[in-house]
């Protein structure tokens, strides 16, 4: 995120906030996890593939007995995805949640390019989190965006936040923030635990476990 707490700018480009060397180091984590997780509108906003980019990575998750790339997940209430979505064509399985109301639909659209699980009526955590334990999933990763990364926070279902903050100030009232309004667990007064803080070139990693407030 920016200095001043947004994850992209207004303007229909993708406003790159990390580094080529905060880059790696995401590629790295994403080839750690069992899933990787984004919510519909970035995907409909950046377009991205979601991929393990190294190919020293991917052949040691061969290796160790797992697949070539974590699960790639998304999570969408109104079921409004295009098959066209880069997301779908590249890497291995994927994975959509949504709502009893869209499954139909994404079903259709979605035919041969991922698995659709309805949650009920409405997205609920929970049962996202379950579904995703009984399919193996041990270590999930969040990429975003702010309205998914409030809800896990104000949920407490975070148990690792990594924030590299890049030297940028965006300041445009349009534009996504890290995190949205909500009823956070402990309030203003609550301080997590810092795991981590580290300079990777001019951007700043700092890793926080958000249920271990005092």
């Amino acid at each position: 995120m920016s200095v001043d707490g947004y994850l992209d700018d207004a303007s229909p480009e993708r406003l790159l906030l990390s580094n080529p060397a905060d880059f790696d180091r995401v590629d790295e984590v994403r080839a750690t996890c069992d899933a990787i997780l984004i919510g519909a509108t970035t995907m409909r906003k950046d377009n991205p593939r979601l991929l393990v980019n190294s190919e020293e990575r991917r052949a040691k998750r061969i290796a160790e007995g797992r697949s070539e790339y974590p699960l790639k997940v998304t999570v969408t209430r109104s079921g409004n995805l295009s098959s066209d979505l880069r997301f779908w064509h590249h890497g291995g399985d994927k994975l959509v949640f949504t709502v009893d109301g869209a499954t139909e639909k994404l079903r259709a659209t979605l035919a041969g390019l991922a698995d659709v699980v309805s949650v009920g009526p409405e997205i609920a955590w929970g049962s996202v989190l379950d579904e995703l334990g009984r399919r193996g999933v041990g270590r999930l990763m969040v990429e975003g965006g702010g309205t998914i990364h409030t809800q896990l926070m104000a949920q407490n279902l975070a148990d690792e936040v990594h924030l590299a903050v890049a030297p940028l100030l965006v300041g445009e009232a349009g534009a996504p923030r890290f995190l949205g309004t909500a009823d956070y667990p402990g309030g203003s007064t609550a301080r997590m635990r810092l795991l981590e803080a580290r300079a990777i070139g001019d951007v700043v990693l700092l890793s926080y476990a958000p249920k271990e407030r005092s």
